[in-house]
């Protein structure tokens, strides 16, 4: 398989006053294009840094980041946001909607810069909208919808370029039980069509829908395996059709 992350002993240290904290150190992994990978570990374990660090939101202090083979400390910082905005797509916890716009005009944001039309643009956000099952909600603004609704509109907004690379922080934090199945049944559809899925979760029964599971513990891989008891979510009204 071709890898789409290589990570070779990256380190992260931080100045917190007089003190350095190492929220990474040495960390190395290879993460193959459609692979499926959860990131776990305790508060303080480094594994938002490394999240941030792979979605190019931050630099390491040390060590070698490639991404498609690409060496990210030698891209510029327009390479870096067209990166950003074209091959990684982001879902938060706190889904990090604006609250003025609409879902639609939520979702078509990161399609301002791509040259495309106000029109086609909408086209496309009203498309990815309807296969996460929004197509009667987009006009509605984000105090308008439900906490699973606005995380799928927040996942709407991250596919709407066609990213290869999904990164989602926690994204099933503020969410209830029922509507955290209904989201990751929503990831589950995005890995069957070809997507790289990495997320950061500290909840277990969230981190058994990944293929792999990489725990983290004070800035280093602990442990890093392949999931042989991969949880499905068998209800088919939880399943879209997501492009």
């Amino acid at each position: 398989m071709k890898e789409v992350i290589q990570i070779k002993n990256i380190r992260k240290t931080y100045e917190m006053g007089s003190e350095l904290v190492h929220a990474l150190k040495s960390v190395s992994l290879d993460i193959n294009r459609n692979e499926y990978v959860a990131l776990m570990g305790p508060s303080g374990s480094g594994k938002s840094t490394l999240m941030n660090l792979l979605g190019c939101l931050d630099t390491p202090s040390e060590g070698q980041y490639l991404l498609n083979s690409h060496d990210v400390s030698d891209m510029e910082d327009s390479e870096l946001a067209e990166v950003r905005n074209k091959e990684i797509g982001f879902i938060f916890q706190t889904f990090n909607l604006l609250p003025k716009l609409s879902a639609l005009e939520n979702v078509a944001l990161p399609l301002v810069y791509s040259g495309m039309s106000k029109s086609n643009r909408l086209d496309r956000a009203h498309e990815v909208l309807e296969n996460v099952g929004l197509g009667d909600r987009v006009d509605h603004r984000p105090n308008e919808l439900s906490g699973g609704q606005r995380q799928r509109v927040a996942i709407a907004r991250a596919l709407v370029n066609n990213p290869a690379i999904i990164l989602a922080d926690e994204p099933t934090g503020n969410l209830d039980t029922k509507t955290s199945i209904e989201i990751m049944s929503i990831f589950e559809d995005i890995h069957a069509k070809g997507n790289t899925i990495i997320i950061v979760t500290h909840e277990p029964d969230i981190a058994e829908h990944a293929h792999r599971i990489v725990r983290l513990r004070d800035g280093l891989v602990e442990t890093d395996e392949i999931n042989a008891d991969i949880r499905k979510s068998s209800d088919p009204a939880h399943r879209y059709n997501v492009n």
